[in-house]
C-alpha cells in the first residue's frame, strides 16, 4: 500500500517516460492494483512531450523506461525540467554500469523489469519520494537560514560569485547592501530572544517581499542581511533602493504584546571592478554600515562617498528636526507633471518636503524623513505640506485653472486614526476644491497593512480626493487588490522607466504596467523620465503622462510663477 505521496487529499500523479504501450500498460496495472487512494498515471513516449508535461501538470514520480534514446540524456533533460520530482530509471535488462551511472546522474533508483512486481514498484516509489524530499530538506538546511528560510552566508557568497563573473562577461553592474539592525542587543534584553528572534523573521518576510525575482537578501549571521542587486545603474538607483529597505524595516512591529518601531543601518559598495575579490567587496559594504552606524544609525552609507551629510548622533538630529518646524526651516519645491492628453501639457505638480538646515543647507527628504516617519514627525510635517500646497494651488489655479497639487502620503500618515479628519478640516475651512489634492500612496504603505489601507483610502475618496499608487512595480501588489482599491492613478516607478531602452523585462514591465492601469480604468503616470528617447518610449506604450528631470527638478514656487508666466 502506497502512503499517500503528495498529503492527504491530494492525488499522486505517476508519469511514464515509456516508449513501448505495452511496457506502459503493465505498469500502469501494477501501480493502480495497490493503491490506496487516487492516483493518476500518465504516460508519453517522448521526453520532449514529458518535460512539458512536468511543467502542467508536475508528477509525484517519473518512470523512465526507454528503450531507443540515449538513458542518460533523457534522464539529464527530465532532471532539468523539475529537479524537485524524483525519476526512477526502469531498464529491460540487468546492467550494473548502467545503473550506477543513472544513480550518479541523479535517479533515484533502479529498477528490472523482470523483477518487478506490484509491491516492489509500489514501495520504490516511495522510498524515492522520501529519499527526494530528504535531499531537498538537506540542501534547504546548508544553503539556508534555519529561522528566516532566508539564503545563509554560503549561498549569499556563492550567487555573489556568479553575479562577478556574469558582470566579467557583460559588464553588467553589482550593488552591495550590508545592513545590521541598530540596538539588537537591547531587544534581546528587554523583550526575550523570542522577541529578537521573531523581529528577524518579521524584517526577512518584509525584504522578501519587496525583491525581484533576480535580487538575493541572505541572512550574514545574527542580525546581519546582505543584498545583490544586479542592473542598477547609477549610484542613484543604488541609493534609493537603500531607502526602501530603510523604510520597509521602519514599520512598527509586535515584539512581546508591545508595538516597536526599529531602524537599521546599510552600507552600500557598488563594484565598478568586477576583477575585485569577494572578501574585499563584503569588507566595503560592512565598512560603509559601520560608519552609517557610527553617525547614528538608522541610515545608509555609500562607499567611498559623501552621500549621507548628517554628522553627530541621530538624537541629535531628531531634536534639530522637531526645532525645524517650529523655526520655519521646511520649504516646499515643486515638480511639474506633464500630460500627454492635454493641449496645454502641464496637468499640475508634486509638492516636495525640503530642510533648509542652517548648517548643512538645503536637504533632501532622503537624508531625514526615515527619521521623521519613525519618530512620528512624519504626521505634523505632512499635514504642514498638505497646507502649503493648498494654498500654494489656489494662487496658481487664478492663471492656470485645470493645474492639481499632489502630496506624497507615509504608510505613518496612512495610518494615522485622525488623517481623514484632519484633512476634511483642511478643505473645508480653506475653502478648497478636494479633486484639486492629489494624495500619493507608495504601494509598499498598502502591503504593510492592507486592509487600514483600504478603510483610509475609501474615506478619502468619499471626500472627494483624487488617489494615486506612487511606485507600482516595486511592491507585489496583485491586480485583484489594486482592482479593489479607490484610486484614480497609478504612477510607475522610477526604477522601471529608467531601464527603458536597457532591458527587454523592464520595458515588458512598464508596458504590463500601463495595460493593466488602463484596464481598471486608471491614468497611468511614468515618474523619474531623464531623457527623449524614454519619453517617446512611454509616449508609444500609451502612457497618459510623465514627471521627471527631462521636464524640470522641483523648483521653489517662485520657479513655478516663472513656469507659468505670472506672479
Amino acid at each position: 500500500m502506497v502512503m499517500e505521496l503528495f498529503g492527504p487529499g491530494k492525488p499522486a500523479r505517476v508519469l511514464l517516460v515509456e516508449d513501448d504501450a505495452r511496457a506502459a500498460l503493465e505498469l500502469g496495472e501494477m501501480l493502480r492494483s495497490v493503491w490506496s487512494r487516487g492516483l493518476v498515471v500518465g504516460q508519453t513516449p517522448h521526453v520532449s512531450d514529458a518535460v512539458q508535461e512536468l511543467a502542467d501538470h508536475g508528477a509525484t514520480c517519473v518512470l523512465l523506461d526507454l528503450h531507443d534514446q540515449p538513458m542518460l540524456a533523457a534522464l539529464a533533460e527530465l532532471s532539468a525540467a523539475s529537479p524537485a520530482t524524483p525519476i526512477i530509471v526502469v531498464a529491460d535488462g540487468e546492467d550494473d554500469d548502467l545503473g550506477v551511472a543513472v544513480v550518479r546522474a541523479g535517479a533515484q533508483d533502479y529498477l528490472v523489469r523482470a523483477e518487478l512486481n506490484a509491491p516492489r514498484l509500489a514501495r520504490a516509489i516511495s522510498y524515492a519520494v522520501e529519499r527526494k524530499r530528504s535531499e531537498a530538506a538537506l540542501a534547504m538546511q546548508a544553503l539556508h537560514d534555519p529561522l528566516t528560510a532566508l539564503p545563509n552566508r554560503a549561498l549569499f557568497l556563492d550567487r555573489l560569485r556568479g553575479a562577478l563573473d556574469r558582470s566579467r562577461r557583460t559588464g553588467g553592474p553589482v550593488v552591495v547592501l550590508f545592513l545590521d539592525v541598530d540596538d539588537f542587543k537591547q531587544i534581546n534584553d528587554t523583550l526575550g530572544h523570542g522577541a529578537g528572534d521573531r523581529l528577524l523573521v518579521e524584517l526577512a518576510d518584509r525584504f522578501r517581499a519587496m525583491l525581484r525575482p533576480m535580487d538575493t537578501v541572505a541572512r550574514f549571521g545574527g542580525d546581519e542581511f546582505t543584498f545583490l542587486f544586479e542592473g542598477l545603474d547609477s549610484e542613484a538607483e543604488a541609493a534609493l533602493v537603500a531607502q526602501r529597505v530603510t523604510q520597509s524595516a521602519g514599520l512598527p512591529v509586535t515584539l512581546a504584546g508591545q508595538e516597536r518601531t526599529v531602524s537599521i543601518s546599510i552600507g552600500v559598495y557598488i563594484v565598478t571592478d568586477p576583477e575585485e575579490e569577494i572578501d574585499d567587496v563584503i569588507r566595503q559594504a560592512d565598512t560603509a554600515m559601520y560608519r552609517a552606524k557610527e553617525s547614528g544609525g538608522d541610515r545608509f552609507e555609500v562607499f567611498e562617498d559623501v552621500m549621507a551629510r548628517l554628522p553627530g548622533p541621530r538624537t541629535h538630529l531628531e531634536r534639530e528636526l522637531r526645532q525645524a518646524m517650529e523655526r520655519a526651516q521646511l520649504r516646499v519645491h515643486y515638480q511639474p507633471r506633464v500630460s500627454f492628453n492635454d493641449e496645454t501639457g502641464l496637468e499640475g505638480f508634486e509638492a516636495l518636503v525640503r530642510w533648509e538646515h542652517p548648517e548643512l543647507g538645503l536637504m533632501a527628504p532622503i537624508e531625514f524623513m526615515s527619521i521623521a516617519e519613525e519618530t512620528g514627525l512624519i504626521v505634523p510635517i505632512g499635514e504642514w505640506v498638505i497646507h502649503q500646497a493648498l494654498d500654494q494651488v489656489e494662487r496658481w489655479r487664478e492663471s492656470r485653472p485645470g493645474v492639481t497639487i499632489s502630496v506624497n502620503l507615509s504608510a505613518r500618515q496612512l495610518s494615522d486614526p485622525h488623517l481623514v479628519e484632519h484633512l476634511a478640516d483642511e478643505i473645508r475651512e480653506g475653502g478648497h476644491d478636494p479633486a484639486v489634492l492629489c494624495l500619493e500612496v507608495a504601494e509598499g504603505a498598502l502591503e504593510a497593512a492592507p486592509e487600514l489601507a483600504m478603510r483610509q483610502l475609501a474615506a478619502l475618496n468619499e471626500l472627494g480626493i483624487t488617489l494615486a499608487i506612487d511606485d507600482f512595480g516595486t511592491g507585489t501588489s496583485s491586480s485583484i487588490t489594486l482592482s479593489e482599491l479607490p484610486v484614480h492613478i497609478l504612477k510607475i516607478d522610477t526604477t522601471l522607466v529608467s531601464q527603458l531602452g536597457r532591458t527587454e523585462s523592464e520595458f515588458d514591465q512598464v508596458s504590463d504596467a500601463v495595460a493593466l492601469g488602463h484596464q481598471l480604468g486608471l491614468k497611468v503616470v511614468a515618474e523619474g523620465v531623464e531623457t527623449d528617447a524614454q519619453l517617446a518610449q512611454l509616449r508609444r506604450l500609451g502612457c497618459d503622462g510623465a514627471q521627471g528631470f527631462l521636464f524640470s527638478q522641483p523648483m521653489p514656487e517662485e520657479g513655478v510663477y516663472s513656469l507659468l508666466g505670472t506672479r
